[in-house]
């Protein structure tokens, strides 16, 4: 594939974290999520981390336009010259347009949509474990440790977050479809978006998602 920037979009707990690795190291492109762009430039205390900073502290959303520098400063990077993966970005129609007018036509673009029911993501979160020393995830049913409380990757402890208990997950779920679904709406009108049922099994999601993007190559 050429230099392609894939975003992959779906509501919280629809397995984009979990896709995006998988599908970052198959392509041999990097994996740049949101999150992990914020904590990066927080730990390392970089000019932008302290812009962040000043609006976290204060109890303030950080703005699109800080947001957006941190993204392009990291895919300024030669890691990311012959393309790389969005995970968390973008969250709101702001954001979306800020990509458009910074990619130049050299780059194409591939939207990937993970629709999977508010249910089922409910269930999913109740389940969640997460390796508080490397960023793997396994699952009460679906993907259970060999041991319990260990993760089978790098044998950290596992855990529960806050965030996944059920009425936190429908405020979450909220937030999306108020500020992201427009996102998908956003795309949609430019011609871009493969929407992959997220609902499947974890190989038959990544198998559609790759199909995504190659018809859309």
């Amino acid at each position: 594939m050429g230099a392609s920037v894939i975003v992959l979009l779906g509501p919280p707990g629809a397995g984009k974290g979990t896709q995006a690795a998988r599908l970052a190291r198959s392509l041999g492109v990097p994996h740049v999520a949101t999150g992990d762009l914020f904590r990066e430039n927080l730990a390392n205390d970089t000019e932008l981390g302290g812009k962040a900073r000043s609006y976290m502290d204060s109890g303030a959303l950080v703005p699109d336009d800080l947001v957006v520098d941190m993204l392009f400063d990291r895919v300024a990077r030669d890691d990311c010259s012959g393309g790389y993966l969005l995970d968390g970005f973008p969250r709101n129609v702001a954001q979306a347009e800020c990509l458009v007018q910074r990619l130049d036509n050299s780059w194409s673009l591939a939207v990937v949509v993970l629709n999977v029911p508010d249910e089922q993501i409910i269930e999913r979160a109740a389940g969640r474990l997460l390796c508080r020393s490397c960023t793997n995830i396994h699952h009460v049913t679906s993907a259970q440790p060999k041991v319990e409380g260990i993760c089978d990757a790098c044998g950290g402890e596992l855990y529960r977050r806050e965030d996944d208990r059920p009425e936190v997950v429908r405020d979450r779920l909220g937030v999306f479809y108020k500020e992201t679904r427009p996102v998908v709406e956003f795309y949609e009108t430019r011609g871009g978006v493969c929407r992959v049922d997220g609902s499947r099994s974890r190989d038959q999601v990544f198998d559609a998602i790759v199909e995504c993007i190659g018809a859309n190559a």
